[in-house]
């Protein structure tokens, strides 16, 4: 048995998970929902929910991933006790996987195809109603969106085809510290833009006022959800880089590390696009056309606005990208511990099953489009995105956390030896109370409340 590949550094090892976590959704859908929310008030519940929710699925991630030294589709093999049951969810953390990088990929195109048309100023000269335009034209290009979306797959798997420490880590640690250096520099531009006293007061400042229009209760269950599905839990995407680290480190310390960095994003991306709303009086609650059809327009109006959009959409690009790549590196392992592959086989194999998988969600849009798909939002995307995000994210999360806690499963004795041992913050043993009983309900609800809100609610 050759000896499992092992992360360089602990930096790579943080700025990887990070990129994992740090998605699209921090960037569009986390200022959203704060402005919704009540700004500032949002902001504090999602903090508590991050700490009382995702550190600790977190922890329980990185420590399946170290005690059994095996990517997410074997690691329950070793560490359940024998004839137990709990290595089916290993096998269905892969399928979560696949299922993530069947509609990621399109999106990641889309940020490409959106730096490329703003960087060779595509978008200089036209008005608000052109702009808006060019977002559902390239959905109805399926030829756009998959030359797009195959460059992204073919990147990805080449930058892991070249091995961990080598291909995913140095290109990572480039990406995302020039993702972090854009923001900053982003978010300083946005701050000398006239409307960004009200923007900033309106976003960091709590209201509690707002926050009972829109309602306390959703309020606080958006702000769960979000904190929650900003970590990318239960489908293993975590789980794999717990087993490339070493011991030298509490691995609640280093959730903590990457829960930090992850919320710096979603919180500094709120500072970059406010200011730019309240300045030109945009709905700030618009969602995804936020960033393609008003942010372009933004772009249009500032001084040096080509070069300020085509740092945002880079910086989006990495967000994007920097996640691809982590599920790449699970889905590759996971083929190489099932086949027996090398990592060039496994990423070859990869390559095409990938590419292929990934089409549906392309031609969703336009040679495809179906009323079928009405009831999860009207495209095969919004299916994709519903079975990943309202079903294994969390009873995958679900299954984790029990295998941690009860004796039925790996036991609260042996995750918290696992979890505690190096330097960092420890988990004590008044915490199983909270995992055992209360932290379950919790992700329980989340998963009935994603249900209900996307059939029920009206």
């Amino acid at each position: 048995m050759k000896e499992r590949e092992k992360l360089k550094s602990r930096l790579g090892f943080i700025l990887i998970s990070a990129g994992c976590a740090i998605g699209i959704g921090n960037v569009w859908k986390f200022p959203y929902m704060a402005g919704q929310g009540g700004g500032g008030a949002f902001v504090l519940f999602y903090i508590l929910f991050l700490v009382i929710l995702g550190l600790p699925i977190m922890s329980m991630e990185f420590a399946v991933g170290r005690a059994s030294q095996k990517s997410p589709v074997k690691a329950y093999q070793a560490l359940e006790k024998p004839g137990q049951k709990w290595h089916i969810h290993g096998y269905i953390t892969l399928i979560g996987c696949y299922l993530l990088m069947m509609f990621y990929t399109t999106v990641a195109g889309w940020m490409l195809h959106y730096f490329y048309l703003t960087a060779t100023g595509k978008f200089v000269g036209m008005n608000s109603r052109q702009v808006s335009g060019v977002f559902s034209e390239m959905l109805g290009q399926p030829g756009v969106m998959t030359f797009w979306m195959l460059l992204v797959v073919a990147v990805g798997i080449f930058v892991c085809s070249m091995g961990l420490q080598n291909g995913l880590e140095r290109i990572t640690k480039v990406m995302m510290i020039a993702l972090l250096g854009i923001m900053v520099l982003l978010a300083i531009n946005s701050f000398t833009l006239d409307g960004a006293k009200e923007g900033l007061s309106f976003y960091l400042i709590p209201d509690f006022e707002r926050m009972k229009e829109v309602g306390i209760g959703s309020t606080i269950v958006g702000a769960m959800n979000q904190s929650f599905f900003t970590l990318s839990l239960g489908i293993g995407a975590m789980a794999i880089f717990g087993s490339y680290i070493g011991k030298e480190r509490s691995l609640l310390g280093e959730s903590v590390n990457i829960a930090v960095l992850d919320t710096f994003v979603a919180i500094t991306s709120g500072l970059i696009i406010f200011p730019a709303c309240f300045t030109f009086q945009v709905d700030q609650t618009s969602g995804p056309s936020l960033i393609f059809m008003t942010l372009p327009n933004i772009f249009n109006h500032i001084p040096m606005g080509r070069l300020w959009g085509s740092l945002f959409f880079a910086f989006m690009a990495f967000a994007a990208f920097s996640t691809v790549l982590a599920v790449f590196e699970n889905i590759i392992c996971c083929g190489m511990e099932l086949t027996g592959w090398s990592r060039k086989k496994s990423s070859l194999v990869n390559l095409v099953a990938i590419s292929a998988l990934s089409m549906p969600c392309v031609l969703g849009y336009n040679l495809w489009a179906s009323d079928f798909f009405a009831p999860f939002g009207g495209t095969i995307m919004d299916l994709e995105d519903f079975l990943v995000s309202n079903i294994l994210l969390p009873l995958g999360s679900l299954v984790y956390l029990l295998f941690c806690v009860t004796r039925y499963g790996w036991g609260w004795k042996n995750f918290k030896a696992e979890a505690n041992e190096g330097k960092g913050l420890k988990f004590q043993n008044w915490m199983r109370i909270y995992f055992t009983y209360i932290l379950p309900l919790i992700v329980l609800f989340i998963f009935g409340f994603g249900i209900y809100d996307k059939f029920f609610a009206k």
